[in-house]
């Protein structure tokens, strides 16, 4: 270990002099103390060197003698070298300890290496940020190997300015394009095609815009979301924004997604054909959400000329391509209908399995995000692009050193990944949630500093989301107990009484922290956690707040279901079957997609599976969902083994399904052990208006199909569910016994 106290600072060549000026101001930031350039190197502490040639991405260090020597072909190079400087010190008295030697050669595995960070209404805070805290956020993501920057121009050709934004988004981006060149970042544009637009009118336009921005390097056009076209017309229109593009900008590369519209059935084959004829105006391909093929098939059908970039989102949760544990679709539902799409989700375990298993694809990726809330995450997977095999632990402590300079970061790390661990499972039965929060909230009182720090904020906030979630959750788990049991006793004024019972002051103290950390987060860094306040785009775009009291249990459901059977005839019968909605007997059987999971089907599904998560949506009507209705399942197909039912009676199945019809769909199918037990339009069977009523919400429908006796085998049943036009959306099923036969 080599402890610094003075920093005297020699350089050799111009773009080491803005590096070591950008280094100055960080260890000043860190120590207090203000570097001091030397006339010679025999003086200096730390040296930058520019050298002539190599990649601008790669660099090296040389330790020796207690003197640091960074070398690298320009500012880029110089910068990540530094910042490896930055990621392996401590605090030490009044200067720093370098806590290993870093000396090497390094290069990155991916030559792609970035993040989008668009500067719209749309992400959760950079919308509100200024020039410098652009400038700022472009140094952090270097700090781990990032090379590029993706802006947006004007989306649909206009302007969609809100309060919080201090310039016009093209007038931003031309200065954000000056700064990304000042660091010798590369500046990539997501740039779609707008519907009702003709080429001539979408190349103008863009000519016009190219011409004023003074760096581009690569322009993305989605292939749909938005933008509609067939895959020929798509490819034509980048032929020509490429060519456009060139005029300014002659080194720059055309890099079209294969993001299929879900309007154009055979859009990828048609894309792959286009590829086939090896037009030189494009450059690569993209791999984003709502891809025409997944990335390994991607690959075997792209011809070998065209290298393919990843398009990442490390930025959402739910209703999104790699949902939480996007490989078993389990993210409980109590979490998601709280902290909804996009709250602060670091996911460093998760997304390290999901570079490992599509990195031999790509080039490299520029990360879909929104805001800050997938800070970690960025930092996580820029520095898997650059070290292919880094050590996960080693990146959350360079994290912690470098962004909570001076606090203990083996407790930060660990923080980090204990918040992952806080989404498995029931956040009932997860006790690591409290200590958890006690470890984010001793170190708030440990490290003072920590409390004016945003990226410490928003994790201490995150924890305590967890914590209230969890807490509601077993408190309210406790009165439908209560309740059940006062409704045994006939007593519906108990059971009234129970289910409004309010939580405790230490719940309600937590509760408030949340929202003055969001205050504080909004006055720092200009996180926005709700609408009304911090201006958010939508109530899923971070928006916490609006979302964060949301069910986690069926107490608020039952209670409007009381307020329903008060007004009835039979109050106590309908209040016995909310009570029991779930209940079956032991040869009958329930499942729910929220409740049960995948898992409990016995067997994987095909296909992509998209679960389209309801309870955490803002309900215009009013209604409740119970829990089993939280989650709809979204894919052409589902499958599931059954066993334990009776061998000499027929069964009733009944689906509930969202209310989602369509003339196009002809061969809605049901099947039990390869049996057709319905197929025609969605959704045959019998309707049961009267359990709607009672047991859906509006938008949801049951449907009832009759599963005779001899399809039973042995009291196992394989049940298919399949529609290849709009897919088989449905939240829950019971099969049950028919009451026609004993």
């Amino acid at each position: 270990m080599t402890e610094f106290s003075k920093f005297g600072i020699f350089t050799e060549g111009g773009e080491a002099k803005k590096a070591a000026l950008l280094f100055s101001d960080e260890i000043k930031a860190r120590t207090g103390v203000s570097p001091v350039f030397c006339e010679s190197s025999s003086e200096a502490d730390f040296l930058f060197q520019q050298t002539d040639s190599g990649s601008a991405d790669c660099y090296e260090i040389f330790c020796s003698d207690s003197k640091i020597t960074f070398r690298a072909k320009g500012i880029r190079g110089l910068i990540y070298a530094y910042g490896m400087f930055l990621r392996r010190i401590e605090k030490s008295g009044n200067g720093v300890k370098l806590i290993e030697d870093i000396g090497g050669s390094y290069v990155p595995g991916k030559r792609i290496r970035g993040h989008q960070i668009g500067y719209r209404t749309t992400p959760n805070t950079y919308d509100a940020w200024s020039y410098e805290d652009y400038r700022r956020y472009y140094l952090d993501m270097m700090y781990f190997g990032s090379n590029t920057v993706e802006h947006i121009p004007y989306e649909k050709g206009v302007s969609r300015r809100n309060p919080l934004m201090k310039y016009d988004e093209e007038e931003f981006l031309i200065e954000a394009g000056r700064m990304a060149d000042e660091f010798d970042l590369d500046v990539s544009l997501w740039h779609p095609n707008n519907n009702g637009e003709t080429v001539d009118e979408a190349a103008e336009r863009r000519r016009k815009l190219y011409a004023r921005v003074p760096r581009i390097n690569a322009v993305f056009p989605p292939g749909g979301d938005p933008g509609d076209y067939p895959a020929d017309e798509f490819i034509e229109r980048c032929k020509a924004i490429s060519a456009v593009l060139k005029e300014s900008h002659p080194d720059a590369e055309m890099w079209p997604s294969a993001q299929a519209p879900h309007s154009i059935p055979n859009w990828g084959d048609v894309l792959i054909e286009e590829l086939e004829k090896l037009p030189d105006e494009i450059d690569g391909i993209i791999m984003g959400p709502n891809h025409a093929f997944p990335l390994d098939e991607l690959r075997r059908k792209v011809p070998s000329k065209y290298p393919i970039r990843f398009y990442p989102d490390i930025s959402h949760n739910v209703r999104c391509e790699y949902p939480v544990h996007f490989d078993r679709d389990d993210w409980h539902f109590a979490l998601t209908s709280a902290l909804s799409r996009e709250c602060t989700n670091p996911r460093p375990r998760e997304y390290r399995h999901l570079h490992r298993i599509t990195r031999q694809y790509t080039c490299g990726s520029v990360s879909y995000s929104e805001g800050i809330t997938d800070d970690v995450n960025k930092a996580v997977w820029a520095d898997m692009e650059f070290f292919p095999r880094c050590d996960l632990r080693t990146t959350l402590l360079d994290y912690a050193r470098l962004f909570f300079f001076g606090a203990d970061a083996q407790k930060i790390a660990d923080g980090i990944l204990d918040l992952e661990m806080n989404w498995e499972g029931d956040p009932a039965e997860n006790h690591g949630i409290d200590s958890t929060l006690a470890l984010f909230e001793k170190l708030g009182e440990d490290y003072a500093f920590l409390n004016e720090n945003w990226r410490f904020l928003q994790l201490l906030m995150r924890a305590k989301c967890d914590w209230v979630i969890r807490r509601r959750r077993l408190f309210e788990l406790e009165l439908i107990k209560e309740a059940r049991i006062a409704l045994e006793k006939y007593d519906l004024t108990a059971v009234r009484e129970i289910l409004e019972r309010d939580f405790d002051e230490n719940y309600k103290k937590q509760r408030n922290d949340i929202n003055l950390l969001a205050d504080r987060l909004f006055n720092l860094i200009g996180l926005q956690t709700d609408t009304a306040h911090y201006y958010a785009d939508g109530w899923e775009r971070g928006a916490i707040l609006e979302t964060m009291d949301n069910p986690v249990t069926d107490r608020r459901w039952l209670l409007s279901v009381l307020e329903k059977a008060e007004k009835t005839n039979d109050s106590f019968g309908i209040m016995r079957s909310a009570f029991d909605r779930n209940k079956v007997d032991g040869d009958e059987y329930y499942f729910s997609v929220a409740l049960n999971g995948l898992k409990e089907c016995g067997c994987p599904q095909t296909g992509e599976v998209y679960m389209d998560f309801e309870g955490d949506k803002p309900r215009k009507d009013g209604s409740m969902l119970p829990t089993g209705m939280f989650c709809t399942f979204d894919n052409f197909s589902f499958r599931s083994f059954i066993g334990g039912l009776t061998a000499d009676c027929d069964y009733l199945l009944k689906v509930s399904f969202k209310s989602q019809k369509s003339d196009s769909v002809k061969e809605h199918t049901v099947k039990v052990n390869g049996n057709v037990i319905y197929c025609g339009p969605r959704f045959g069977g019998e309707p049961d208006k009267k359990y709607d009523e009672l047991m859906l919400a509006p938008g949801f429908e049951s449907v009832t199909y009759v599963i005779p006796n001899e399809y039973i085998c042995n009291g196992c049943i394989e049940l298919e569910m399949n529609e290849p036009t709009l897919g088989v959306m449905f939240s829950e099923f019971r099969i049950v016994k028919s009451k026609n036969k004993d």
